[in-house]
């Protein structure tokens, strides 16, 4: 495959290895710290990531009875959280006693719950004192593991859930519930299907790792160095390729990624050089960098985890979730782009030489078949296959796709290794979920969920445009302190229940959260995206981070399109009540055009560098394109009577501002 080398002359800004070093400290902050393992140790624990992906692949070709394939998937999940996750920073890279003693624990609790066998889950609401003490010991070891792989605070909000659960009757009203002792919150959590064994870890068990099992084959393949080189290629060395090599190339990794970090990191140590040579400032070139790595956990058909909750929460097809994201993404990305070709005007940017080893056209015809793994996953989809048996299939497509070349193929060196990447990448969310179910399970125990949302409607007033943004900040909040998976799952099932009872379809409320939880990536004091493509440009941290808000302008502000305009939901691909697929149509150019007005408004620049009143007016007509129901309600409170409103108001003021200064003096660019 193809690189590309920038001669030393043309190419000042070199990443340091200190540079790369932080930007991988902020991989781990995401995905976990683990041992760097060598020796009879390593192989074994290798060993064991390959029996867990290749169960995983097993189970989703043959049939697996559902509450085994859990169980087994979380045995796996704690035995190796506690071999490849010190219990300190200071314990790195050695297995010791500490470690393989919780793990095995873990494996014999499970054991004892597939043992027990039916008349172990006959026992969920009255528990023998064996099964409360084996029970105790496991909640303990999934929130220990969950402390391993990402941090404390998921472990603290579980504990604080079960406090509640206990305290329900010393709680003040309308907090206050009936109350519940340990052996009915064990029986709850370890023995039904409802806490800890429940719809989190399904999807954990049955989707997520064979996404990562997938990711995991991509990325041994080259199917990620190939993404970025023809990008790369495809942009040429213009003012604004690196920009655009960027948005490509984020979407592109989505499959073989599935981090927003790690992607920032892989398109910002090959792009950033080219963007300091075209003249990007470093600050925005870290937003952008950011803004791409998160483009990549919204975009099909991966998309994030949190995504395939989504499908089990509502009980459909994981095919019909990347539908309801296709214009969201389209959206985003075009929204990003404009936004890049307004930097090349802004920063002045300049031409970029390189010189790539292969033509475009021999890249793709020696590396393209990566193009059809990537698309495998919707193409088994469409044809009727199950989520699973897609995957499965499209992991299939890829190790036989990658004999196509030597330097691709997956001979059994590389096929161990990501078999073994599958498995450990998909730790993380799998003791996420795992905790999780802690939450899940005593929000459904408690009824905590519609207690939850009538607080949130009684705040609001009733008004569905304060709990559109209650809601918007609760789920924005908890993601600072968890990962995006448990922020979706917490607000899914004490959140979504406000907007659904207000008349928000539930599509549209999960995926109203879904979207804001995946915003934690860009916001501080959690934002490892920007952090990590600060430590790459050189940039500061913070003026980054908030360069990345207004790139992902887009993310903040569609997913209220489709909660409060009544045709807003023809943006997830779904027809308005009493309407038609032109209002599909309809409400996605407008929202397009509103977007664009917002972009040009957010950078300063439309046709040339905009006024103080130029970004106003900017601003006020992408607000009259993307929310004509606010915009509405306000006019309606100030004059005092209903009006029928019209997007003719934003489209004016727009094309009024663009012939304004396409009237002035000629494009300036900087020096």
């Amino acid at each position: 495959m193809t690189t590309v080398n920038l001669p030393p002359e043309d190419n000042p800004s070199v990443i340091s290895d200190e540079a790369l070093r932080k930007a991988e400290e902020f991989i781990e902050a995401d995905e976990g710290a683990t041992n760097r393992l060598g020796g009879l140790t390593g192989e074994i624990v290798a060993y064991i990531a390959v029996a867990m992906s290749l169960f995983h692949l097993y189970a989703a070709y043959a049939i697996v009875p559902t509450q085994e394939l859990r169980y087994v998937h979380v045995a796996f999940t704690l035995l190796l959280s506690f071999l490849l996750f010190p219990l300190a920073a200071r314990f790195r890279n050695r297995v010791r006693w500490w470690d393989v003693i919780p793990g095995l624990i873990a494996v014999a609790t499970i054991a004892y719950a597939l043992w027990g066998g039916d008349d172990f889950t006959d026992r969920a609401t009255t528990p023998d004192h064996l099964d409360v003490v084996v029970g105790v010991i496991f909640i303990i070891l999934v929130l220990e593991a969950t402390r391993r792989t990402t941090g404390l605070i998921m472990p603290v909000v579980a504990v604080l859930f079960i406090a509640y659960a206990m305290l329900g009757p010393h709680l003040p009203a309308p907090w206050t519930h009936r109350g519940y002792d340990l052996s009915r919150l064990v029986g709850h959590l370890f023995i039904t299907l409802e806490g800890i064994f429940g719809v989190a870890v399904d999807v954990s068990a049955t989707l997520i790792i064979l996404f990562t099992i997938f990711g995991a084959f991509l990325q041994q393949s080259g199917a990620g160095k190939f993404f970025i080189d023809f990008s790369l290629a495809l942009m040429g060395g213009k003012a604004n390729s690196a920009g655009r090599t960027v948005v490509l190339s984020s979407f592109l990794l989505g499959g073989p990624s599935g981090s927003g970090v790690a992607t920032t990191v892989m398109i910002g140590t090959v792009a950033y050089p080219m963007m300091q040579k075209a003249g990007f400032e470093k600050n925005a070139a870290g937003g952008l960098l950011a803004a791409g790595g998160l483009g990549a956990i919204l975009s099909p058909p991966v998309l994030g985890a949190a995504a395939f909750l989504i499908a089990e929460f509502l009980k459909i097809s994981y095919l019909d979730v990347i539908w309801m994201a296709t214009i969201p993404t389209c959206l985003y990305y075009l929204s990003l782009l404009v936004m890049v070709e307004l930097d090349a005007r802004r920063f002045g940017a300049r031409d970029v030489s390189f010189k790539p080893e292969m033509s475009l056209g021999e890249m793709t015809r020696r590396y393209g078949f990566h193009f059809i793994s990537l698309i495998a996953v919707v193409f088994f989809m469409v044809i009727g296959y199950s989520p699973m048996l897609s995957v499965f299939y499209a992991i299939v497509t890829t190790f036989v796709l990658s004999f196509l070349r030597k330097d691709t193929a997956l001979f059994p060196p590389k096929l161990k290794r990501a078999l073994a990447d599958g498995s450990i990448g998909a730790l993380n969310a799998a003791t996420t979920c795992a905790s999780a179910g802690i939450v899940v399970g005593i929000v459904t125990l408690t009824g905590l969920g519609l207690k939850f949302s009538s607080i949130v409607i009684s705040y609001a007033g009733g008004s569905l445009l304060l709990t559109a943004i209650y809601t918007s900040l609760i789920v924005w909040i908890i993601g600072l302190a968890v990962p995006v998976t448990a922020s979706y799952i917490i607000c899914a099932v004490i959140a979504a229940p406000a907007l659904i009872k207000l008349g928000v379809p539930d599509y549209a409320a999960h995926m109203f959260i879904f979207y804001y939880a995946v915003l934690s990536e860009v916001s501080p004091p959690t934002a490892l995206s920007p952090f990590a493509a600060a430590a790459i440009t050189g940039g500061d941290p913070y003026r980054t981070t908030l360069q990345s808000w207004k790139y992902t302008l887009p993310a903040f502000l569609v997913p209220f399109v489709f909660v409060l305009d009544p045709q807003g939901v023809g943006l997830l691909l779904n027809v308005p009540k009493g309407g038609s697929w032109i209002d599909i149509v309809s409400i996605t150019i407008k929202t397009t055009l509103g977007l664009m007005a917002l972009a040009a408004a957010a950078q300063g620049w439309a046709l040339r560098k905009t006024t103080l009143a130029e970004r106003a007016l900017l601003t006020l007509s992408g607000l009259l394109l993307v929310f004509p129901s606010l915009i509405e309600a306000l006019i309606e409170a100030a004059i005092g009577r209903d009006i029928d409103y019209t997007y003719a108001p934003g489209v004016l003021i727009g094309l009024g501002v663009l012939l304004w200064q396409a009237k002035g003096p000629a494009i300036q660019r900087p020096a």
